[in-house]
């Protein structure tokens, strides 16, 4: 197989915006979100995947979910981008389009 057609490991951070509508739109985007993710995941490029919390979700306060983060495979960084892109959070104004990171990423297992 040539490198080009090599499959690599991609971590996407994509926080909310945070305007005071962001979450309603997450809400009202959810299932939609949650069973797009499932698809991606069956057909392996979603390898893991989950909301970020506010570090007060974890001590004691509300728990508020602010973003997404996402380790993908596939062939290149761009075909990522429009998977991404194509996301009803992405394309709901849920993501943060300016905030989006998408960079290769290196597993080790430790």
């Amino acid at each position: 197989m040539s490198d080009a057609l090599s499959k690599h490991l991609f971590l996407v951070y994509a926080p909310d915006l945070t305007d005071p509508d962001a979450f309603a739109r997450r809400m009202a985007a959810r299932e939609r979100h949650v069973a797009n993710a499932a698809t991606l995941g069956a057909k392996g490029f979603i390898k893991v995947g989950g909301a970020l919390l506010t570090p007060e979700s974890i001590t004691g306060g509300e728990r508020k979910l602010i973003g997404s983060t996402l380790i993908v495979e596939s062939t290149d960084i761009e075909s990522v981008r429009k998977v991404i892109e194509a996301d009803i959070y992405y394309t709901s104004n849920v993501w943060d389009p300016k905030a989006l990171v998408i960079t290769p990423f290196l597993a080790s297992k430790i």
